[in-house]
């Protein structure tokens, strides 16, 4: 079908809105209720802003372009005079019940609604007369802060939250002025079903909602001379820290992520890579224990074994699918076993006390936040994991310590929980942990070496997929989920019986975590996800050894500390266990 836009023909397919239509014809208007989440699948369209709004010849009212579908013949105007003044009036309204607190504010410079002010000239606010703002209680959890104060009513979070994750943490509450976004019952966030993924946070446009940030803290103990602080990174920050400072996505920057840390003045800089190998050592043994056990005919045997890597997912587990606790691996996540490592084996060697050692996670999650403060990792009250920093709040940190980023030469981890193989690194893709379990799995089962190394038929961006691999003549079947919609979609199946599988991995976040909720802002941008994927798996090809079980530090560790996969000590140590939290629901 035929339209003008701003006096340009345009021909579009037929269900094509007329945002997406001034798009084509190089015309972008404001928007801020609107994201088109692709790499979710979904686009949160609730045309409650009015920001986006355009003249219609022949239609009295203006309307939203982001909901209004091209019809044949119309004529579109994106900024006359009445849609500017139309504009300016709601964003004036907007602004007029938002604090203004824009210095001080956690989103100040990636705020929408700044943005929006600035390019719209707003530079006075018109209040209401004998009116007040409207007020809330501020709810923090672990991980994530909730200020109503400057929610705007977008509904991007409670799109994300309950039809991407189908979680239901979140929900339009109230009527008129005091509408806003809330959990269910007005609960605060921490007694909701919320698992903390962040997903929320990477799509709200203001200050609504933001990450707990420990950075203050971590700051504080590198100032303090009787501590002895080190930090690990997770996989999936190298691949998209250098965004943050101007770098195309998919831009490894391993070696500089590395020299800036040390500049900022940790005492050891290690890489959550190395506990990624030790998790598959005590993950891939207990499958092969339960896939033995199976071929045995142990008709008690738990499967699908699934893993048990991400804290959001093991949130979302616990409160969802209590009747199958049973069923994960009790393997705890490489952040988490890297604390445990750390405080015991590698605090004797270098002679430092438990309570002097403070270990920092640099994490693409937000959940990261609330695992490292759960109960059961720490020891006489000392966590394992002290904080957690996600990769938005470390580039912020390189900025604040006035680190030339760009410039710097590339360094090295520090030894040995700074070494670690290919199969680690793809940890940080959906389907990496699989595949690097199956790496390891495949020889220890077959007793021979493993020829393919790269498994590409667990690798995509299906949100639900399954494979099977030949363990030399017996099948294993696997199934792989990413962001919790698709997780709920393959647990019920195998409640059902539709699935019968070996061994399931699920990531909470789209991607896996590269496109965590403490990465750079993707915005449901899949090209972005995508490329930093293939960054990982670069990384993977390029390493010398990639398999968990080659990593002469981590056969050290057993010979060492340890004694094998899966002894008393490494239980002790390396697994945890799982809790009923189906009240949260």
């Amino acid at each position: 079908m035929q339209l003008t836009i701003d006096n340009k023909r345009i021909d579009v397919a037929v269900g094509t809105t007329v945002y997406d239509a001034a798009k084509q014809v190089g015309v972008t208007i404001p928007r801020l209720c609107y994201l088109n989440l692709e790499a979710l699948g979904i686009e949160n369209k609730p045309a409650s802003c009015r920001i986006c709004v355009v003249e219609i010849e022949g239609r009295r009212n203006l309307a939203p372009s982001c909901a209004t579908l091209c019809t044949e013949g119309m004529t579109v105007k994106t900024s006359s005079p009445r849609v500017l003044n139309a504009r300016k009036t709601v964003l004036e309204l907007l602004l007029s019940d938002h604090p203004k607190d824009c210095l001080i504010c956690p989103k100040s410079g990636r705020c929408e609604l700044q943005n929006l002010a600035i390019r719209m000239g707003v530079r006075e606010i018109h209040s209401i007369e004998n009116a007040e703002m409207s007020t809330y209680r501020k709810d923090q959890s672990p991980s994530i802060i909730r200020n109503m104060d400057k929610c705007v009513l977008c509904r991007r979070c409670e799109t994300v939250c309950n039809t991407v994750q189908t979680v239901g943490a979140l929900s339009g509450v109230n009527r008129g002025f005091m509408a806003v976004v809330a959990p269910a019952f007005e609960q605060d966030l921490q007694d909701s079903p919320c698992t903390f993924c962040g997903q929320c946070v990477a799509v709200c446009p203001t200050g609504a909602l933001t990450e707990v940030d420990h950075t203050p803290r971590v700051v504080r103990a590198l100032a303090d001379p009787t501590k002895t602080v080190i930090v690990q990174t997770a996989p999936a920050v190298r691949a998209a820290l250098g965004e943050a400072f101007g770098m195309p996505a998919g831009t490894l920057v391993t070696g500089k992520m590395v020299a800036a840390l040390r500049q900022i003045g940790f005492d050891y800089v290690f890489d959550t890579d190395f506990a990624a190998d030790l998790t598959i050592m005590e993950e891939g043994a207990e499958l092969l224990s339960r896939i033995h056990r199976m071929l045995e005919g142990d008709s008690n045997v738990k499967l699908p074994i699934l893993t048990s890597c991400c804290p959001a997912w093991v949130n979302f587990f616990e409160q969802n699918y209590p009747d199958m606790l049973d069923v994960p691996s009790t393997a705890r996540s490489p952040q988490q076993m890297f604390g445990a490592i750390a405080k015991t084996y590698l605090a004797d060697r270098i002679g430092v006390r438990r309570d002097n050692l403070i270990v920092v996670s640099i994490m693409p999650c937000l959940a990261k936040k609330y695992e490292c403060r759960r109960d059961e990792f720490k020891v006489d009250g000392n966590p394992d994991v002290d904080y957690a920093l996600s990769t938005r709040e470390l580039a912020q940190l390189i900025k604040e310590a006035n680190i030339d980023f760009n410039a710097l030469p590339d360094d090295n981890f520090d030894a040995p929980m700074g070494e670690s193989t290919g199969a680690a690194v793809i940890f940080g893709a959906t389907g990496g942990v699989i595949e690097a379990a199956t790496r390891t799995a495949y020889e220890l089962f077959t007793g021979k070496k493993c020829r393919q190394i790269d498994f590409h038929e667990l690798r995509g961006m299906e949100g639900v997929r399954t494979a099977s691999v030949d363990f030399d003549g017996t099948p294993i079947h696997i199934g792989i989920a990413h962001q919790l919609g698709n997780a709920r979609k393959l647990l019920d199946g195998v409640r059902a019986g539709r699935y019968h599988l070996h061994a399931i991995e699920i990531m909470a976040c789209p991607g896996g975590c590269v496109g965590g909720g403490g990465q750079p802002l993707h915005m449901g941008n899949a090209q972005i996800i995508c490329a930093r994927q293939q960054a990982l798996y670069r990384e993977d090809a390029q390493k010398p050894l990639r398999k968990s079980h080659e990593n002469p530090y981590i056969q050290q560790l057993y010979n060492e500390f340890l004694g094998r996969p899966l002894s008393p000590k490494a239980h002790h140590l390396l697994h945890t266990r799982y809790f009923d939290k189906s009240t949260n629901n």
